[in-house]
């Protein structure tokens, strides 16, 4: 259930290791969607197809099954989904994998469900790209220097992984844009990233949160720590310091909560998360499997915790639960999970990036051929497809039109389906 890091990958591991058993992957789209390159497409550095990996073409044995779930009757061994047609149908299963990841996190904050834009899916990334060529077009047509300075104001909320690299790669978007208006020449774009955390990607090391701040403020972005919104309304929104900021673009990317029907499952759960064994095997059900986001899985390296619900973990414990499943059918001893981190890293766009593989710190060029180099290993298909964006884009920035394929009402922020 799910094709995110943790579902793709533990439905990739099943048609290896367990080739004669019946494999049905539950997915609303017909594609693995690659997250971490999904600011570049916004900015116009990659196209949407090319981080979408078609699951028909790297999965030949499993059967996909298009739609939603609706509700999972765990001692009846039956999961119930809608297809995209809006048909019921109900699929038995001897062993479940629930790898539903996780949805955007709102806060009680007004204002922010209706004036919000969020960024999880292909469709916010391109409706964020239009907006932003929009917004500097309808800057550049107006003679209200109040309206032009509010449309050229972007707001990211929340400074992790998302909110950073968004902050990072729309800044040099907009500065590319602005070389195609000539009526914004003497223009001031304005970008703010606000956190409450007391620094940016808060969850990792020190030493790259200060590259990613350098990088950032070098190139005129107002990073704020301690600070966030507090009110938002269409054209203007109160950050909690009480400072008024007008604009007409809020990017939502505090952070995700795991999926909704969890809830609905009557099973333990750790602050949400479904409270899984080291082997991923669902407390109290031996035949339920749960990975990724919506899984609390014990972190053996730090006792008393969980891991991270980042890509990395995700990727790793799909392709531990397909060797654990089939090791269940088989009456075989199941693996603990286990990981050892390889390093963490962020693209800040253009020729700056912030990482440390294997705990060395890198940043500058060395960190982005790293970071670049990875992604390349990392992406199940369409690697010659992104190399080649990348290598033509260094000649050739790209230019950036409207397409007008996404709506506003397509990409309301909500936080009930799932990533």
């Amino acid at each position: 259930m799910g094709a995110g890091f943790a579902g793709y990958h533990a439905a990739r591991g099943l048609q290896r290791v367990a080739p004669e058993v019946e494999i049905v992957l539950i997915n609303p789209t017909d594609y693995f969607l690659y997250l971490p390159l999904l600011p570049e497409v916004a900015a116009g550095v990659l196209e949407p197809r090319r981080i979408c990996v078609s699951l028909p073409d790297r999965l030949p044995k499993v059967k996909l099954e298009l739609g939603t779930v609706t509700g999972i009757d765990i001692n009846g061994h039956g999961v119930e989904r809608v297809d995209p047609e809006g048909r019921r149908s109900t699929i038995e299963f001897d062993r479940l994998v629930l790898a539903s990841g996780s949805v955007n996190k709102l806060l009680p904050i007004p204002g922010v469900s209706e004036y919000a834009h969020g960024f999880r899916s292909i469709s916010e990334a391109l409706f964020l790209r239009d907006h932003i060529t929009r917004q500097l077009e309808l800057a550049a047509a107006t003679d209200d220097r109040d309206e032009r300075d509010a449309r050229c104001t972007f707001v990211v909320v929340g400074a992790g992984y998302t909110g950073t690299e968004v902050a990072a790669q729309g800044q040099l978007f907009t500065r590319r844009l602005l070389k195609q208006l000539p009526a914004l020449r003497d223009q001031r774009v304005r970008w703010v990233l606000a956190d409450l955390a007391d620094r940016l990607l808060p969850g990792l090391h020190p030493r790259m949160s200060s590259t990613a701040e350098r990088v950032l403020r070098k190139r005129g972005v107002d990073v704020r720590t301690g600070e966030s919104v507090e009110y938002a309304a269409p054209d203007c929104l109160r950050m909690t310091k009480g400072e008024q900021i007008p604009t007409r673009s809020l990017i939502w990317c505090v952070g995700v909560r795991p999926d909704p029907l969890v809830d609905g499952l009557s099973l333990p759960t750790d602050r949400g998360r479904l409270r899984v064994h080291e082997t991923l095997v669902v407390e109290g059900r031996s035949h339920v499997f749960a990975v990724g986001d919506c899984a609390a899985v014990p972190d053996v390296t730090q006792p008393g915790s969980v891991t991270g619900m980042t890509a990395q973990h995700a990727q790793r414990q799909g392709k531990l639960v397909a060797r654990n499943v089939a090791a269940s059918l088989a009456g075989a001893d199941l693996e603990p999970y286990k990981h050892h981190d390889l390093g963490f890293l962020v693209d800040l766009g253009g020729w700056q990036s912030a990482a440390n593989p294997l705990g060395i710190p890198l940043s500058g060029l060395p960190a982005k051929a790293v970071t670049r180099g990875y992604h390349l290993l990392s992406l199940p298909g369409n690697r010659t497809r992104v190399a080649t964006d990348w290598a033509i884009n260094t000649v050739m920035p790209p230019q950036a039109v409207q397409l007008g394929l996404i709506g506003a009402d397509q990409v309301r922020l909500e936080c009930t389906a799932p990533s």
